[in-house]
């Protein structure tokens, strides 16, 4: 049932974006908006059904081969979105992109992030498969399992390694490029995911753990926000 759900997620957004390039295309910033805002809401609503599998036997394989599956498929559905705030910073250090439209897909990506996790909370309140009983109910499920200090570091040296593969990627076949930043994705959350979950995306992280951000909002600011954005800039700064 989770597998057809993310699955329906998948084809719905496929058919939005389809619609918005058809018939708003000669509206370029209604179109980056709501091309962007429906790929992250794919990302984050996906990803939000997928943490609920973490627990699926047997483990951690399950949920592994899920998220390197999901990866790919994003990765090949979802060309042309960045889906991340730090992704988009680098069209617009670059100046690629202007600051009026970075900053509209920035707010695209936060404005899915909100909407994704309304659906899926509304998805789990109807308690259709097993893994959604108690979805709700469990609050602030924090992935920070360390000192808020390992966890800055974490997600910073994640970002950094990410963002650098992403760029020395960009020259490979794309259809293989697919695959390696999937796996990377992939034994990034197998390092790193039972300490903070492995996030490195500041929009699909509030989507994840909003509640955590209304409790202990400095700390989970400074280890979700701002680690990743911080190691995008050190990355366009070395290079």
């Amino acid at each position: 049932s989770s597998l057809l759900l993310m699955s329906g997620v998948v084809v719905a957004v496929g058919l939005c974006r389809r619609l918005a390039r058809r018939r708003l295309y000669s509206r370029p910033l209604l179109f980056a908006f709501l091309v962007e805002m429906f790929s992250t809401f794919q990302i984050c609503a996906c990803t939000n059904e997928l943490s609920l599998l973490g627990n699926v036997e047997p483990k951690p394989h399950t949920a592994l081969t899920l998220t390197y599956g999901f990866t790919v498929l994003h990765g090949l559905t979802l060309a042309g979105s960045a889906c991340n705030p730090c992704g988009t910073l680098q069209p617009m250090w670059g100046g690629g992109t202007s600051l009026s439209v970075g900053g509209l897909k920035i707010a695209a990506q936060f404005v899915a992030a909100v909407l994704a996790r309304v659906f899926m909370h509304f998805i789990w309140s109807l308690e259709m498969t097993e893994p959604h009983l108690g979805a709700l109910s469990q609050g602030c499920s924090s992935p920070m399992q360390t000192t808020e200090t390992q966890a800055f570091c974490i997600e910073l040296l994640f970002s950094v390694v990410f963002q650098l593969a992403v760029l020395r990627a960009e020259s490979v076949n794309p259809k293989y490029r697919v695959h390696l930043i999937a796996l990377l994705i992939t034994m990034l959350v197998y390092a790193g995911g039972n300490l903070t979950g492995a996030i490195f995306n500041p929009a699909l992280a509030f989507s994840l753990h909003a509640d955590c951000f209304y409790d202990r909002f400095l700390s989970y600011t400074i280890v979700y926000w701002i680690a990743p954005c911080l190691g995008k800039f050190l990355i366009l700064y070395v290079f």
